[in-house]
């Protein structure tokens, strides 16, 4: 069911020159402390149940004392067919014993987008959001008018998503920060503190990031950009593993300066 892994994969894309090159360390978070990182779920209920049980059953043989932090990186809607149901999970049947930091993707960020000003062919409804409709439950006849369709579209929709949903993607957080770790869904635009991230770039950047090979202020754990297998490089560690079209979540796991991977 699972597959352990922990490679480091070269970048052969062109360096980006950094402003200046702290002495390389290895990052690690405060003792006591284990901290999961799960990548981009996308309606995949049925695998982010598989994570969760793994995850409860690890978490039960720890110590009490012991703290157990599991940080999602975003995405949890769009593309796969239980968009609604990964949603209800994280808010009704969360692992016991386990702190959950709900980070927020680029796709909740375009289905905010939608409610607020629906258009026909709406990016959201292009990438995913249709699957994520049709898991609410909602359903509009076809129409000639395709911007009477998209209104009523958002307006079911918006009266579908229960109170409860409403509150968990208005609360979600752009960013994490543990120890020499800052976790986000999509990365940071290199050379500009942490505290200055733009929100866009958090949920979107991608080559700028991906390319770059400088360190960052701190080591940096991010989703969005989908791989064949987690990659460890340098100063940065991606887990976007293309759930709903693999089969395949990845959950990082930190404990002290440990590395460590499983995968579905």
């Amino acid at each position: 069911m699972f597959k352990f892994i922990q490679n480091i994969f070269p970048d052969k894309k062109k360096d980006i020159e950094p402003a200046f090159q702290p002495p390389p360390q290895k990052p690690k978070i405060p003792d006591g402390i284990r901290v999961y990182v799960i990548g981009d779920i996308h309606g995949r209920l049925d695998l982010l149940t598989v994570i969760h049980e793994r995850i409860a059953t690890e978490v039960n043989q720890l110590p009490t004392e012991c703290k157990k932090i599991i940080v999602y990186l975003g995405d949890y809607v769009d593309r796969g067919d239980n968009s609604a149901g990964v949603v209800d999970l994280l808010i009704n049947n969360p692992v016991a014993g386990c702190e959950a930091i709900h980070l927020k993707g680029n796709h909740e960020s375009e289905m905010d987008d939608f409610i607020t000003k629906p258009v026909p062919n709406h990016l959201w409804t292009r990438c995913g959001g249709n699957e994520t409709v049709l898991s609410y439950g909602v359903k509009v006849k076809a129409q000639v008018d395709a911007k009477a369709r998209t209104l009523e579209l958002r307006d079911k929709l918006v009266e579908a998503i229960p109170k409860s949903h409403r509150k968990f993607y208005d609360n979600l957080k752009l960013n994490y920060e543990i120890g020499d770790y800052f976790m986000v869904h999509a990365g940071v635009r290199p050379q500009i503190p942490l505290a200055s991230q733009k929100p866009a770039d958090m949920l979107w950047i991608r080559d700028l990031f991906l390319s770059y090979k400088g360190q960052h202020p701190k080591f940096i754990v991010h989703g969005h950009t989908m791989i064949d297998k987690p990659i460890t490089l340098p100063n940065r560690i991606g887990i976007d593993t293309g759930a709903y079209q693999t089969g395949k979540l990845t959950c990082l796991i930190l404990e002290k300066d440990d590395v460590r991977f499983f995968i579905t």
